[in-house]
């Protein structure tokens, strides 16, 4: 059997290789967008991955830096978004046109060397060195397990910028008899649910709300004191705007470390294998309300959540969002009416009654669960975890109390973080 993981590695780069860094990563960025631009046109879109070679690589290459194997890195990156846009239309759900504007790069074997404590890697100017920053190798941690294992073969990597440090997400694989100890009996599989949203930046299958009440009130304060700050003109108010911004950014980026780091923790307390969000593609065009600001939250808090449940073993997942704040979790009805309100639910066929974002948070957790069973033609049980039990593909809870099925305690834990 072959398995594949990821280890994140943070990276000690000198000053002028971290700003080749950043252009490179510019400009592989430019270079994917350009790929999707020129695939989107016309009424079908272009997912082959040879045609758009042929049609976009001498553009890329001389309009950009990057050297052939990124530029193929960067049309991979393309199409695959593109290809993951049709298989959904195909499907039924709803997906925007791919842009990229998170801090990536991808790299494989071709542009990068892999070594035990450092890696060389391409830029816009040739290579750099890069130093792993690792832990202590006697600890149990990915690095050990995976990293510096020699079982385990590295495959490539994709570098991330955040928090102003460089990490390289190393990929792995090795073929192994199995991973898990030799019972007779499948693995048994946890999935939490979690829907983002609004008023409730986060809420869980368990139960756990994260409000967004604080987040969306430095949102207009500062909104505020740049809009009075831009009426000015002056090159004082320019200079003052931009330190805003800062302290802004940083601000966010403390809140969204908060929920990320608490929901991985989420998922650890009820031994959840996945944590499964809705596809955040395209969420402004199906949610009105959803403003630039808060999609730009989502993918952060996703991303935040995505490399920390890789160190803890987590594998996290998007599903389709089509129906999930419209579909009982408890009966699967699916109206339009069940969403009484923006905050509530209530089932018009069985009368279950529940805060929406929580219904919404079980519904996605429910499908990544019947995608799995799909996909897998049964296996190994997996269910979403609840605040008391789980809830399984048929939609029955677990444990059962006097006779009966019955939801978990809808009554929520809140968690507020302070303005200060």
């Amino acid at each position: 059997m072959e398995v594949r993981r990821t280890v994140p590695v943070k990276l000690n780069v000198a000053d002028s290789d971290a700003d080749l860094l950043d252009e490179t990563i510019s400009e592989f960025l430019w270079a994917a967008n350009y790929v999707v631009d020129h695939a989107w046109q016309g009424e079908y879109k272009t997912t082959s991955k040879a045609q758009l070679q042929r049609e976009t690589y001498d553009d890329v290459r001389a309009e950009t830096r990057l050297q052939a194997n990124l530029v193929q890195n960067a049309r991979n990156k393309a199409a695959d978004a593109v290809q993951s846009v049709v298989a959904r239309w195909k499907q039924g759900d709803y997906a925007g046109k791919p842009h990229f504007t998170a801090p990536t790069l991808v790299y494989d074997k071709r542009c990068a060397t892999f070594n035990d404590d450092h890696a060389t890697l391409s830029t816009v100017e040739g290579r750099i060195t890069a130093e792993y920053v690792l832990p202590d190798e006697s600890r149990e941690t990915p690095h050990s397990e995976y990293l510096f294992n020699d079982d385990y073969d590295v495959t490539g990597a994709e570098l991330h910028y955040r928090d102003g440090e460089f990490y390289l997400h190393v990929r792995t694989k090795a073929d192994v008899e199995s991973e898990t100890a030799d019972d007779g009996n499948d693995e048994h599989s946890t999935v939490l649910g979690v829907d983002l949203g609004i008023e409730n930046v986060a809420v869980t299958s368990t139960g756990t709300f994260w409000s967004g009440a604080e987040l969306n009130h430095w949102h207009r304060e500062f909104e505020k004191r740049r809009g009075s700050l831009h009426q000015r003109g002056t090159r004082a108010a320019h200079e003052t705007i931009q330190s805003v911004g800062r302290t802004e950014t940083g601000r966010y980026d403390h809140f969204l470390h908060t929920v990320s780091k608490e929901l991985v923790a989420e998922a650890v307390e009820y031994d959840c294998d996945v944590i499964a969000f809705e596809n955040l593609t395209g969420i402004r065009e199906r949610m009105p309300n959803v403003k630039k600001f808060h999609a730009w939250a989502f993918r952060r808090l996703f991303e935040y959540v995505e490399y920390k449940a890789e160190i803890v073993g987590i594998s996290v997942e998007q599903v389709s969002p089509a129906y999930t704040s419209q579909r009982c979790s408890k009966c699967g009805t699916t109206l339009r009416e069940n969403r009484e309100t923006q905050a509530r639910f209530c089932c018009q066929k069985c009368g279950y009654e529940v805060n929406a974002d929580y219904n919404a948070a079980k519904n996605i957790g429910l499908k990544y669960l019947r995608s799995t069973q799909t996909s897998s033609g049964g296996g190994a049980p997996v269910n979403v975890r609840l605040n008391r039990g789980t809830l399984n593909v048929n939609g029955d809870y677990e444990p059962a109390s006097d006779g009966q099925n019955r939801s978990p305690r809808e009554s929520p834990i809140t968690r507020t973080f302070g303005s200060g």
